[in-house]
């Protein structure tokens, strides 16, 4: 027997896959708590911009001793300090990790640390430093570091700060500020561009992926197809998300020509058609309860069907959870606890983890309604699970009836029509996981259930 079928749960599939936002708390105790990642196994990680790394169980239990503790080397204050980590995809073998952080002068460093052969939850003290890029002003210092699907490091950089872009780099190709970075840590002495870069070999930085951007905070890869979305802070008006399909080398996202897609300061900038515009944005103007995006992940979890294939972001200001739906609509939560929501990570699993820096929670984004049944609902049709088959049988349907079971990803799996209600579905093909079941009977009947199956 390959798997068991744990539980059936129905609803009328004429209504929504309705969902409820909600957070639980799964961590307690830190402090500006700026980012969360995973090394490809049950911890989190937690950067504190104080300087620290801590680590998280997988029952939310902290480490005493910090993962790292860099607090000498960096900057504070506003928007400085310890601000990015990522591990290397070969982390497991190389024990590599790096990080993004404003040193005492200022400057943003991109540095590669070890972990300790002999302790996984202690690295060595001793990093290398790959990059400094030199900062003119305090604040805009982007932060986020992750390797992409092509196994390439991508550094998100802010316009150098101040308001307005005074110095004009995000539109400026020779500058690193107001930019996504993209580098090869795996070639040459400390590391090297890859030639698929848009200005190698041409006018233009060669770590430059695209151009364009103010203050992104936070940025993430969807974990099934690898779209890159960007959360880009605006300048007291319109908070945007980006999002990148496939490898699309050269990008301009606008500033300051733009803040999202209203002109900004557009006198001798390139035309509006060579520049790519935001895939959702929402108003943070004066009187809006909205200030500053933080930006999330697309959900690939298994645990909320309903949240699977949605972007979750945040905003500093209003204490809500933003979702972005596939085609592109935005909506925001009531109020959730917490707030000042400074970052999200995921884990292993793929489930959504946000950082309150206004009480040093870590939190869980769970849906609180995954299913809302009703019992005449529940009566509809029925399904009877026989686990040393591993068959479906559905009962109480005008048959024949259509039988159709997707993944959460909403791929169709299974398409079969069955009889009577001694006719079989084979369910021995399914791996461990939650699916939607979609019966729809002769007289045009229809309702959904949620199977899980272990």
């Amino acid at each position: 027997m390959k798997t068991t079928l744990l539980s059936l749960l129905f609803f009328c599939f004429n209504l929504s896959i309705g969902q409820t936002l909600g957070l639980t708390s799964f961590a307690t105790g830190f402090t500006d708590p700026v980012e969360i990642v995973n090394a490809g196994d049950s911890r989190l990680f937690v950067v504190q911009q104080s300087g620290q790394i801590k680590i998280v169980s997988a029952t939310g239990a902290v480490t005493a001793t910090p993962f790292l503790n860099i607090s000498t080397l960096i900057s504070t204050g506003g928007e400085r300090g310890l601000l990015g980590l990522a591990f290397h995809p070969n982390y497991a073998t190389n024990g590599f990790f790096y990080v993004n952080y404003t040193n005492t002068a200022g400057n943003t460093v991109i540095a590669r640390y070890s972990v300790n052969p002999n302790n996984a939850n202690q690295a060595l003290t001793t990093g290398t430093i790959l990059m400094t890029i030199n900062q003119p002003f305090s604040n805009h210092n982007g932060g986020t570091i992750k390797f992409g699907p092509d196994g390439y490091l991508y550094i998100g950089m802010g316009d150098g700060g101040s308001g307005g872009d005074p110095q004009g780099h995000g539109q400026n190709k020779n500058s690193l500020l107001g930019k996504m970075l993209r580098i090869d840590v795996d070639s040459g002495t400390l590391y090297t561009s890859p030639s698929s870069n848009p200005y190698v070999g041409i006018d233009g930085a060669d770590e430059i992926w695209a151009i364009g951007l103010r203050n992104p905070w936070k940025f993430s890869f969807d974990s099934l197809n690898g779209d890159l979305w960007i959360a880009d802070v605006g300048q007291n008006a319109v908070e945007e998300i980006n999002k990148e399909s496939g490898t699309v080398a050269g990008l301009n996202y606008g500033w300051k020509c733009y803040e999202g897609s209203a002109p900004y300061a557009t006198g001798g900038c390139a035309p509006m058609n060579t520049m790519t515009f935001p895939y959702a944005e929402y108003s943070s103007a004066s009187g809006s309860p909205y200030c500053s995006i933080t930006g999330g992940y697309v959900y690939r979890g298994s645990t909320y069907p309903a949240m699977q294939g949605k972007y979750f972001f945040a905003d500093y200001c209003s204490n809500k959870i933003g979702k972005v739906e596939l085609d592109g609509a935005l909506t925001f939560s009531g109020t959730m606890p917490g707030g000042g929501y400074t970052s999200f990570g995921v884990d292993q699993n793929g489930e959504i983890y946000v950082a309150s820096a206004d009480n040093g929670v870590v939190y869980k984004l769970v849906d609180t309604n995954p299913l809302s049944v009703t019992d005449n609902e529940l009566k509809k049709f029925k399904m009877h699970p026989n686990p040393a088959e591993d068959v479906l049988y559905v009962s109480n349907v005008n048959f024949p009836a259509t039988i159709n079971i997707y993944d959460v990803t909403g791929k169709l799996l299974v398409d079969t029509k069955v009889q009577s209600n001694e006719t079989a579905i084979n369910t021995s093909g399914l791996d461990a996981g939650i699916y939607m079941v979609n019966v729809t009977d002769n007289a045009g009947g229809s309702s959904t259930s949620k199977l899980a199956v272990k």
